[in-house]
């Protein structure tokens, strides 16, 4: 019964909503709904043509870091009374991630056990109304429909999460395992221009241009920020040595140089494009790897890369007892340790002040690079699809 319950997707999609409900509805009565008010004012800030990027201490403490088209994204939510905004942009994130993992062409009981899995990690990002779970479907569904031949329309997502928070560019990485080349790259033309030049419609070309040359500048600054060791960000490989070996000006060349190439080297295998399960563990990589080699990276990111830990699990079949081993450590270092759940002094002492949240997704991105190098070309037929 518990069982049957548990794989009932009506049930977890049920469980996802009231999480993304419950949570928006407590931020809200709290008074901490932060990030949301910066999202808001991305809106009403490109209508009155004000600074994108300049302070507002009177509305929301930080700085938005994302760029103008996001200003229409945020537009449905932004013109509703705060509470409501708040709950349904929450809510709308929960209900685009669920929908997203459930495109990916997998049998049912494995994308139930990837939302499971993802559960928690939601929960943290969400606590904080969060873009990352729509970039985690952005970037999901980017690999989705390019497996199903609708290139255009992945071509629109990748360049809407880059012109929203770069990080969507790593959709990029799926482009070997399009059929449609042309039609891809073309399509990625088309609606840069598309969205580059959207957000004039509600301001002005003036504004939107120098917005884009300010939006770089802050993130030049934003990424000088996150290397201090006072920062709650660089929760990445490059953040998490230098705070071990406590040497802050180690240069992250060091660490983004070897990972490229680790990154890139599966695609030297050219006869496994077509393969499902490659394809799978690729999707899983860029996942993680978006995460683990940015200097922004912070608790809340990291919906982005357990998705990818979540599907190199739910895919492998044969669970040795290293992939257990990484799968649990993985479950508590980097999903549960900001939580009450977690044994505070550890915590404090030791998985804070050294970013360990990112070590067990490090070492699961090195064993899938490791999986994408060694795998068969026969494997394809041992995964069930439906």
């Amino acid at each position: 019964m518990i069982n049957k319950l548990f794989n009932n997707q009506k049930f977890i999609v049920t469980i996802w909503i009231l999480l993304a409900l419950i949570t928006s509805v407590k931020q809200y009565f709290i008074n901490k709904i932060n990030n949301y008010l910066i999202f808001k004012n991305v809106f009403y800030n490109t209508i009155e043509q004000k600074s994108l990027y300049a302070t507002y201490p009177n509305l929301y403490f930080d700085h938005n870091h994302y760029g103008p088209i996001f200003s229409l994204f945020i537009a449905p939510f932004a013109l509703m009374p705060d509470f409501l905004g708040t709950v349904l942009w929450c809510v709308f994130n929960a209900l685009f991630l669920v929908y997203a993992i459930r495109q990916i062409n997998l049998e049912s009981s494995k994308i139930n056990l990837i939302l499971w899995i993802c559960a928690h990690e939601f929960l943290t990002a969400i606590l904080g109304q969060q873009f990352n779970p729509i970039m985690t479907s952005i970037i999901i569904l980017s690999y989705v429909l390019i497996e199903k031949e609708k290139d255009f329309w992945s071509a629109c997502l990748i360049i809407l999460g880059t012109f929203i928070k770069l990080y969507g560019i790593v959709g990029l990485a799926f482009f070997f395992f399009s059929k449609n080349k042309i039609k891809f790259i073309s399509s990625l033309a088309f609606w840069s221009i598309v969205f580059f030049v959207l957000p004039m419609a509600i301001s002005s070309p003036e504004f939107i241009i120098n917005s884009y040359s300010e939006w770089f500048a802050r993130l030049v600054e934003k990424n000088n920020e996150n290397t201090s060791f006072d920062s709650m960000q660089d929760i990445s490989i490059m953040g998490m040595v230098k705070k071990i070996l406590n040497m802050p000006n180690l240069s992250n060349l060091l660490f983004l140089i070897p990972g490229l190439v680790l990154f890139g080297l599966p695609y030297l295998r050219f006869n496994m494009f077509s393969n499902k399960k490659f394809q799978l563990l690729l999707l899983s990589s860029v996942l993680i790897f978006t995460v683990i080699f940015s200097s922004g990276s912070e608790s809340p990111t990291y919906i982005i890369a357990f998705a990818g830990v979540a599907i190199w699990f739910v895919i492998q079949e044969e669970k040795t007892k290293w992939t257990w081993f990484l799968f649990i450590f993985a479950m508590l270092l980097t999903s549960f340790s900001p939580s009450d759940l977690f044994p505070k002094f550890i915590k404090e002492t030791y998985v804070r002040p050294y970013s360990l949240k990112a070590l067990p997704c490090v070492l699961i991105w090195f064993q899938i690079i490791y999986e994408l190098l060694t795998l068969k070309k026969e494997s394809n037929s041992s995964i069930a699809y439906d």
